[in-house]
């Protein structure tokens, strides 16, 4: 029986390891981490992952090692019973995805590519818009870890797909890591796959699975999933400097970061029976997981994050965009200014509050993108009904719509520094809550350090445990975010809250914070014009958690109702900063 567990990710910049402990209930002990070393100088993870487990040892008094040999299973207060792993370092896992059709099959395939935890580098479709010759300089410069080819119902026609391969044979992409020929994963028609290994078994490694869309109307992505994983193990990470060693330590196989994360997101989805929401916004990227009617589905947007990639931000979303969000008079001059020094020095902080409430501000906006890209994928099948992997079934009537539905999220959770080290967690709350305008009744958290892919790797062996830590040690709970849906004129009477402490009428336009550290039953009743998930003006009963600030009730609409006169707007903002207690420029405590 386990009673002590070391998990470790290897980042790309950082791995950090931490020790979990079942004393009087699993719960975090201590995190240590060091500079990620998969590249030169160095060239061995296992360096920087020596260096992350000594801190550890220092902080905790525990011996994890002996020399450079793990101590497993633990005996006498040292070592450990399961040595559980992640990784990102090196980039992650790169992916090229190809398909016949661009909104049918190539977006499954990019679905089971994400889903797997992979960097979707590209998507090769017969009708994007490019020619033959484009298609392949775009292939020989991407340089992948794993392709995936996909294309055709089974029993259809082979043309296209086989016209797919001669593309691919034609490019000869070396690898990014090694010199052994790319794993191709042939996840289509199954009447092509002799012609299919034919084109390209003497360039590539060809891993035949299952059709991820074998009818129309259905999407198969599970054995898809499962090849990700297995040639993750065998074919990336063998590759990577040190990860031999690495994978001989563990005593469970590695996960890719994401994955991780994605297995806490599924089983917390689980856990709730209802729909869960999770963002990791980072300085290069910005994450998006999400189950909803038990669909799990996972994007990266890879030019949103608020360091290396803030500048990108800015030109998508516009600096008008970016300064709705900032309650200060501030030039666009300022802004660019602001951003472009963030990108040429990455690990600066903001150093005044009007620096940190313009970074609030890009986070905001990259958040929005972020999840109008996850909404775009996170679909149903065109034009059909669908049956999902694994047992999961979900029914749209209208084929090719998104579905994520914001007033049907039950959960939102935060990572990242912007929002697990924002200096007010009042602060993260509000991001997320302009950025998402998750409506009706929500509950918000952040990852405090970012401590979701130790536990997902833990949940694949202990997920009781994985849970427990998770809600004792990992999440931040905010509170309760209360959000009536529609528009009326501002100042009228929006809800009515009453409980066994409040008994209060809440206005159009405003917010309000309701101090509650643990759960109380509220009667919530909306004002005839607006919707908490029951209908116009219907009385919700519910038992709301509260948290780090209680419930939130957010009384601006939805959508928000910003004011479009530049010091109306701002006036709109300062005052939901004032009802949050939130300091602002001139007026700091």
């Amino acid at each position: 029986m386990a009673e002590a567990i070391l998990a470790v990710d290897c980042g790309s910049t950082t791995t950090k390891a931490i020790l979990f402990n079942k004393n009087g209930g699993w719960h975090l002990v201590a995190r240590g981490e060091a500079p990620t070393t998969v590249e030169a100088p160095f060239d061995n993870v296992m360096i920087g992952l020596f260096n992350a487990v000594r801190e550890l040892e220092e902080l905790t008094g525990r011996g994890i090692l002996e020399g450079e040999r793990f101590i497993i299973p633990s005996l006498n207060g040292k070592g450990v019973d399961l040595f559980l792993a992640t990784s990102s370092a090196g980039g992650g896992l790169q992916m090229l995805v190809m398909g016949v059709v661009k909104t049918m099959t190539a977006e499954s395939a990019q679905r089971a590519a994400l889903g797997a935890g992979a960097i979707v580098v590209d998507c090769i479709a017969l009708d994007d818009g490019r020619e033959d010759f484009q298609r392949i300089q775009r292939i020989r410069d991407i340089r992948p870890d794993i392709i995936l080819l996909a294309g055709g119902t089974d029993g259809g026609t082979i043309t296209h797909v086989v016209q797919l391969a001669e593309i691919l044979s034609a490019a000869e992409p070396r690898a990014r890591l090694g010199n052994l020929p790319i794993p191709v994963i042939y996840a289509g028609n199954k009447d092509a796959r002799e012609e299919v290994k034919r084109i390209l078994g003497e360039k590539f490694s060809v891993i035949i699975t299952e059709n991820i869309r074998p009818r129309l109307e259905v999407e198969n992505l599970g054995p898809a999933r499962e090849a990700i994983h297995e040639l993750f193990l065998q074919h990336v990470m063998r590759q990577a400097p040190g990860y031999n060693l690495l994978m001989e330590a563990t005593t469970h196989p590695i996960m890719s970061t994401p994955n991780a994360v994605g297995e806490m997101v599924q089983l917390l989805g689980r856990e709730i029976n209802g729909n869960v929401l999770a963002v990791d916004i980072g300085g290069a990227t910005t994450d998006v997981f999400s189950v909803f009617s038990g669909i799990y589905n996972r994007t990266v947007s890879a030019n949103l994050g608020m360091s290396y990639s803030i500048c990108n931000v800015m030109v998508e979303a516009t600096i008008p965009n970016i300064q709705r969000w900032i309650p200060f008079d501030v030039s666009p001059e300022e802004i660019r200014n602001s951003l472009r020094n963030k990108m040429i020095r990455p690990t600066t902080i903001p150093q005044t509050l009007r620096d940190l409430y313009i970074e609030q501000a890009v986070a905001r906006e990259a958040l929005r993108l972020a999840l109008e890209h996850h909404k775009s994928l996170a679909r149903s099948l065109v034009g059909v009904q669908r049956e999902r992997t694994v047992g999961d079934l979900f029914s749209q009537t209208t084929g090719g719509e998104t579905i994520i539905n914001m007033n049907k999220v039950e959960m939102i959770i935060g990572s990242g520094g912007v929002l697990s080290h924002a200096p007010h967690r009042a602060q993260a709350a509000l991001m997320m809550m302009d950025a998402f305008q998750a409506g009706g009744i929500t509950f918000l958290a952040v990852d405090s350090i970012f401590m979701m892919p130790h536990l997902g790797v833990l949940s694949s062996v202990m997920p009781e445990a994985a849970e427990e830590i998770f809600w004792r040690d990992c999440v931040v709970p905010l509170g309760s975010l209360v959000a009536p849906i529609g528009a009326i004129r501002e100042g009228e009477p929006a809800i009515h809250l009453k409980s066994r402490n409040y008994d209060l009428e809440i206005n159009f336009g405003e917010v309000r914070i309701l101090p509650l550290p643990d759960e109380e039953e509220f009667s919530l009743k909306p004002a005839k014009g607006l919707d908490l998930g029951e209908g116009k003006g219907k009385e919700v009963v519910r038992r709301l958690k509260g948290g780090l600030l209680g419930i939130i009730v957010d009384c601006r609409g939805r959508p928000l109702q910003i004011p479009q006169q530049d010091d109306k707007r701002r006036e709109w903002l300062r005052a939901t900063y004032k009802a949050l207690s939130l300091p602002l420029p001139g007026e700091e405590r």
